[in-house]
């Protein structure tokens, strides 16, 4: 079955209406009303957990039965079971809505199905335009959904010998300032950055995201995960966001509880010990290692002890892309036979 145009216009404006809904636990979906005729009757967007979905948002603005005969364009496919609020394929139904087209299946095994409830009440549906755009839109709340956990990026820097530091354990800065203002844009782009006490108590990060001294308009949730107590001047507490203290080392269960709070991409900057920690664990799902033209010498290595003692147990990766940054070399990478999105 086809779309129209003017069905094809609607989403468009459906994935516009998605982004200004918040990322969270819940999927940043829009959708539009349109006549019999192809006009827009209603427009909506999911606000955040707990508040009416997409679909339901649009049909409020409407007066009874002027949905009737109608058809939604909705970004995600209408969910199909009663969380905090009702089955959106229900509300269609109930209604009057004639047709529903999607972009994309809800992978939720509880939310979705909304399809074929809506296609049993004769409802016809039309799914998978602009799939695509509409992937991009919610890529990292899908990838939770796969994982079952946000999505970790572990980051470091490195000289070519594998040092992260100099033999008295400074590090700034083994790389350049295009490296530098390459991290800084990857944290903006990360709903929680993380590290463990021992960086707080060694380097005192701010843990912000910034252009030179201007912090960036969007900044990561500063996440510290360890038993040792952070110092009440320390100056991650003056970051915009508060920061999330977490006196243990379970890293899944710091993961489970990041989840419940929506967030779905960490960024690890917590040195060789926590860096370690999490691919040791298989939780590290994509691998930013900058590597600068130095060498350092010592015993300061990026990587601590990561559960390989023989050549056969090697962590393999496949590295995605390498991108220069002035003089240094940024490596993209992602466990061998688990690409990113896979």
């Amino acid at each position: 079955m086809t779309v129209t145009g003017a069905e094809r216009d609607a989403m468009s404006r459906a994935l516009a209406l998605a982004l200004h809904g918040p990322r969270g636990v819940n999927p940043q979906v829009g959708a539009v009303i349109l006549s019999p005729a192809g006009e827009i009757l209603a427009e909506g967007w999911h606000r955040g957990a707990g508040t009416p979905h997409a679909e339901v948002d649009a049909l409020s603005r409407l007066a009874p039965d002027q949905a009737r005969g109608a058809t939604a364009v909705v970004t995600l496919e209408p969910c199909n079971h009663t969380g905090r609020t009702g089955p959106c394929a229900q509300a269609l139904i109930d209604a009057g809505i004639a047709r529903v087209v999607y972009a994309l299946d809800d992978p939720g095994a509880a939310s979705g199905g909304g399809a074929d409830r809506l296609r049993a009440a004769g409802v016809d549906v039309v799914a998978g335009e602009q799939a695509g755009d509409a992937h991009a839109v919610i890529a990292d709340w899908l990838e939770v959904q796969r994982l079952g956990r946000p999505h970790v990026i572990v980051k470091w820097a490195q000289s070519l010998d594998g040092r992260a530091a100099a033999s008295d354990g400074s590090s700034q800065w083994i790389t350049g300032p295009a490296a530098r203002a390459d991290v800084h844009r990857r944290r903006a782009q990360a709903d929680a950055i993380v590290v463990g006490t021992g960086t707080v108590l060694a380097d005192d990060p701010a843990l912000t995201a910034r252009d030179g001294e201007r912090l960036l308009p969007v900044q990561p949730v500063p996440v510290v995960i360890g038993t040792r107590p952070v110092p009440t001047e320390a100056a991650l507490r003056r970051h915009p966001h508060a920061p999330l203290l977490y006196p243990h080392h379970d890293l899944a269960a710091v993961l489970a509880d990041l989840r419940e709070r929506g967030i779905q991409t960490v960024f690890v900057e917590g040195g060789p010990t926590l860096a370690s920690a999490f691919i040791a664990a298989g939780l590290a799902d994509t691998i930013l290692a900058y590597i600068a033209p130095v060498l350092l010498g010592g015993d300061r290595l990026a990587l601590t002890d990561i559960g390989v003692t023989t050549i056969a147990d090697a962590r393999r990766l496949t590295v995605a892309e390498w991108l220069p940054l002035g003089e240094d070399l940024l490596a993209i990478a992602h466990p061998a036979g688990r690409e990113e999105g896979a």
